[in-house]
């Protein structure tokens, strides 16, 4: 991804993840116990750009906040 699609994924993430009522911490902690090492901190950098997303955290993603592909995809 480019740096505007990972600005773009971020801030769709962040609003999946605020819609459901979970901090960065409780996700964090939700895609660890799924094998993930994600941090609070990784996961911030995700929300704003400054990190790429891996293949493996984006299934993780998908399955923890329960919300289909097209749903945290759409950009």
């Amino acid at each position: 991804m480019d740096y505007q699609m990972d600005k773009r994924f971020g801030a769709r993430l962040r609003t999946i993840r605020e819609r459901l009522h979970l901090t960065q911490e409780q996700l964090a902690a939700m895609l660890q116990v799924r094998g993930v090492d994600l941090t609070r901190s990784a996961l911030a950098k995700i929300e704003v750009g400054q990190r790429h997303v891996y293949l493996d955290e984006l299934i993780a993603f998908q399955q923890v906040l329960r919300v289909s592909f097209e749903e945290l995809l759409s950009l």
